[in-house]
Protein backbone atom coordinates (compact mmCIF):
# COMPACT_ATOMS: atom_id res chain seq x y z
CA UNK A 1 0.00 0.00 0.00
CA UNK A 2 1.34 3.02 -1.03
CA UNK A 3 1.70 6.13 1.77
CA UNK A 4 1.90 8.85 -0.09
CA UNK A 5 -1.20 10.43 -2.69
CA UNK A 6 -1.68 13.14 -5.06
CA UNK A 7 -2.33 14.76 -1.92
CA UNK A 8 0.28 14.05 0.41
CA UNK A 9 0.92 11.55 2.76
CA UNK A 10 -2.22 9.66 4.11
CA UNK A 11 -3.03 9.60 7.93
CA UNK A 12 -3.56 6.42 9.56
CA UNK A 13 -6.70 6.75 9.93
CA UNK A 14 -7.54 7.41 6.79
CA UNK A 15 -6.31 4.40 5.92
CA UNK A 16 -7.90 2.59 8.69
CA UNK A 17 -11.61 3.89 7.41
CA UNK A 18 -11.34 2.25 3.71
CA UNK A 19 -13.23 -0.21 2.51
CA UNK A 20 -13.13 -3.86 4.21
CA UNK A 21 -11.37 -6.20 0.99
CA UNK A 22 -13.35 -8.96 0.19
CA UNK A 23 -11.61 -12.31 0.10
CA UNK A 24 -9.39 -11.38 3.14
CA UNK A 25 -7.32 -13.73 4.74
CA UNK A 26 -7.59 -14.14 8.36
CA UNK A 27 -5.84 -16.77 10.47
CA UNK A 28 -5.91 -18.21 14.24
CA UNK A 29 -2.88 -19.94 14.28
CA UNK A 30 -2.10 -22.77 16.31
CA UNK A 31 -2.13 -21.88 20.45
CA UNK A 32 -4.44 -19.14 19.86
CA UNK A 33 -8.09 -18.96 21.21
CA UNK A 34 -10.87 -16.86 20.17
CA UNK A 35 -13.93 -16.43 22.28
CA UNK A 36 -17.26 -15.02 20.82
CA UNK A 37 -18.65 -15.34 17.43
CA UNK A 38 -17.10 -14.65 13.77
CA UNK A 39 -17.98 -13.01 11.12
CA UNK A 40 -16.25 -12.56 7.61
CA UNK A 41 -16.83 -12.06 4.31
CA UNK A 42 -13.23 -13.39 3.06
CA UNK A 43 -11.67 -16.73 3.54
CA UNK A 44 -11.11 -18.01 7.09
CA UNK A 45 -7.89 -20.30 8.29
CA UNK A 46 -8.30 -21.72 11.61
CA UNK A 47 -5.14 -23.74 13.45
CA UNK A 48 -6.31 -22.65 16.89
CA UNK A 49 -9.51 -23.21 18.68
CA UNK A 50 -12.81 -20.77 18.48
CA UNK A 51 -15.59 -21.18 21.34
CA UNK A 52 -18.41 -19.43 18.90
CA UNK A 53 -20.19 -19.50 15.82
CA UNK A 54 -18.75 -18.11 12.29
CA UNK A 55 -20.79 -17.14 9.70
CA UNK A 56 -20.71 -15.38 6.56
CA UNK A 57 -16.93 -16.65 5.02
CA UNK A 58 -16.52 -17.37 1.67
CA UNK A 59 -14.60 -19.91 2.92
CA UNK A 60 -13.28 -21.86 6.13
CA UNK A 61 -10.48 -24.00 6.30
CA UNK A 62 -10.05 -25.47 9.53
CA UNK A 63 -6.44 -27.44 9.98
CA UNK A 64 -6.25 -30.76 11.37
CA UNK A 65 -5.43 -29.25 15.13
CA UNK A 66 -8.08 -26.41 14.51
CA UNK A 67 -11.21 -26.85 16.68
CA UNK A 68 -14.99 -25.35 16.54
CA UNK A 69 -17.10 -25.22 19.63
CA UNK A 70 -19.98 -23.80 17.44
CA UNK A 71 -21.73 -23.38 14.49
CA UNK A 72 -19.64 -22.95 11.31
CA UNK A 73 -21.94 -21.36 8.04
CA UNK A 74 -19.82 -20.42 4.58
CA UNK A 75 -20.04 -20.40 1.30
CA UNK A 76 -16.96 -23.61 1.10
CA UNK A 77 -15.88 -25.39 4.20
CA UNK A 78 -12.85 -27.71 4.48
CA UNK A 79 -12.84 -29.59 7.92
CA UNK A 80 -9.47 -31.44 9.01
CA UNK A 81 -10.04 -31.23 12.79
CA UNK A 82 -13.03 -30.68 15.16
CA UNK A 83 -16.33 -29.06 14.87
CA UNK A 84 -18.90 -29.49 17.66
CA UNK A 85 -22.01 -27.84 16.21
CA UNK A 86 -23.64 -27.32 13.23
CA UNK A 87 -21.84 -27.21 9.60
CA UNK A 88 -23.57 -25.31 6.85
CA UNK A 89 -21.90 -24.75 3.64
CA UNK A 90 -23.92 -23.35 0.86
CA UNK A 91 -22.00 -24.72 -1.84
CA UNK A 92 -19.26 -27.04 -0.86
CA UNK A 93 -18.50 -29.04 2.20
CA UNK A 94 -15.01 -31.28 2.10
CA UNK A 95 -14.37 -33.82 5.59
CA UNK A 96 -10.45 -34.28 5.59
CA UNK A 97 -9.57 -38.09 7.19
CA UNK A 98 -8.79 -36.40 9.82
CA UNK A 99 -12.12 -34.73 10.50
CA UNK A 100 -14.58 -34.92 13.47
CA UNK A 101 -18.33 -33.11 13.09
CA UNK A 102 -20.77 -33.59 15.57
CA UNK A 103 -23.79 -31.98 14.60
CA UNK A 104 -25.67 -31.77 11.68
CA UNK A 105 -24.56 -31.21 8.25
CA UNK A 106 -26.64 -28.70 5.26
CA UNK A 107 -24.76 -28.11 2.30
CA UNK A 108 -25.08 -28.88 -1.66
CA UNK A 109 -22.17 -30.91 -2.25
CA UNK A 110 -20.12 -32.95 -0.19
CA UNK A 111 -16.77 -35.02 -0.15
CA UNK A 112 -15.76 -37.16 2.80
CA UNK A 113 -12.21 -38.68 2.77
CA UNK A 114 -12.09 -42.12 4.65
CA UNK A 115 -11.63 -41.55 8.12
CA UNK A 116 -13.74 -38.39 8.71
CA UNK A 117 -16.03 -38.86 11.54
CA UNK A 118 -19.85 -37.59 11.32
CA UNK A 119 -22.16 -38.07 14.38
CA UNK A 120 -25.30 -36.52 13.16
CA UNK A 121 -27.65 -35.72 10.44
CA UNK A 122 -26.68 -34.91 6.87
CA UNK A 123 -28.96 -33.10 4.70
CA UNK A 124 -27.91 -32.01 1.03
CA UNK A 125 -30.36 -29.64 -0.74
CA UNK A 126 -29.68 -27.74 -4.04
CA UNK A 127 -31.44 -24.67 -1.61
CA UNK A 128 -29.54 -24.71 0.97
CA UNK A 129 -29.60 -21.05 2.79
CA UNK A 130 -26.91 -18.83 2.14
CA UNK A 131 -24.57 -17.64 3.86
CA UNK A 132 -27.10 -13.98 4.26
CA UNK A 133 -30.29 -16.01 5.23
CA UNK A 134 -30.82 -17.94 8.68
CA UNK A 135 -31.32 -21.80 8.34
CA UNK A 136 -34.91 -22.28 9.00
CA UNK A 137 -35.39 -25.82 9.53
CA UNK A 138 -39.53 -26.92 9.56
CA UNK A 139 -40.30 -29.61 12.62
CA UNK A 140 -43.07 -32.05 12.27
Amino acid sequence: MAMFGKDGPQRPEARAAAAPVEGALSIIAAGMTITGDIESSGVLKIDGEVNGSIRGARQVLLGRGGVVRGNVAGDEVVVGGAVEGSVTASERLELQTTASVTGDIDTKSIVVIEGAKINGQVRMNAGVASKSEPLRIARA
